[in-house]
């Protein structure tokens, strides 16, 4: 196994092998090259001159991340996901809540074929949505909607 570190042109190749196979936040492709990078200056160089060609991007990260998690979560489980990679605050900010009670409504009924029965079924079933990063607002007016069909 190698035990130098890469040269700015074979971490360059890293990088972009990295980014190939799918879009990264800048710290998170920072992450994964900084083993190989022979400074920090190094790498910081090579992630700004991406971001300068338009092959990293924060924004365009984010926007893939949040279209792939929203069929299964809501927005807040979206933004807090997009913080633990580290994806700045104004980029998650423009995470939107636009569509969550038809998403919502989409997961209960993949999930729950049919409306809650009992007292304990509608909590079940308001546990499962916020674990999915959905809002109280968006819970309460989705479960007594179809409490009353």
């Amino acid at each position: 196994m190698k035990e130098e570190p890469d040269t700015p042109a074979e971490l360059r190749a890293r990088a972009l092998r990295l980014l190939a196979r799918r879009e990264h936040s800048r710290a998170e492709l920072g992450r994964k090259l900084a083993p190989h990078a022979e400074t920090p200056e190094a790498l910081d160089l090579l992630l700004t001159d991406l971001e300068k060609r338009k092959q990293l991007s924060d924004e365009r990260y984010a926007s893939e991340r949040a279209r792939s998690m929203s069929r299964k979560y809501g927005a807040a489980r979206i933004r807090q996901d997009l913080k633990a990679k580290g994806v700045d605050q104004e980029t998650v900010d423009c995470v939107s809540s636009e569509g969550d009670l038809e998403r919502a409504r989409a997961i209960l009924e993949r999930k729950y074929r049919t409306p809650a029965a009992t007292r304990e079924d509608r909590a079940r079933r308001m546990r499962f949505l916020q674990s999915r990063g959905f809002s109280f607002e968006i819970i309460r007016s989705l479960l007594s909607s179809r409490e009353a069909d």
